[in-house]
């Protein structure tokens, strides 16, 4: 079963740790847009969203720093 969460604000760590922890799901940015992720990273929207686009490469961006952090 895949997770779902609603971020009421935009908070881009925040959202990397979700996606980086459940690996796979939904999740919903009020005021930005609704975005699936798979393998620990947001895919591309459905949309040709400017601010989607821009929201998806910031936060796949901090997952990728977020994995090369030492635990």
């Amino acid at each position: 079963m895949a997770m779902f969460r609603n971020f009421k604000a935009y908070r881009p760590l925040q959202v990397a740790r979700f996606v980086k922890t459940l690996f796979k799901g939904k999740l919903h940015i009020e005021g930005i847009g609704s975005f699936e992720f798979d393998g620990g990273k947001l895919l591309m929207p459905n949309n040709e969203n400017k601010k989607m686009l821009s929201v998806m490469s910031e936060v796949n961006q901090h997952i990728r720093q977020l994995s090369l952090m030492p635990a």
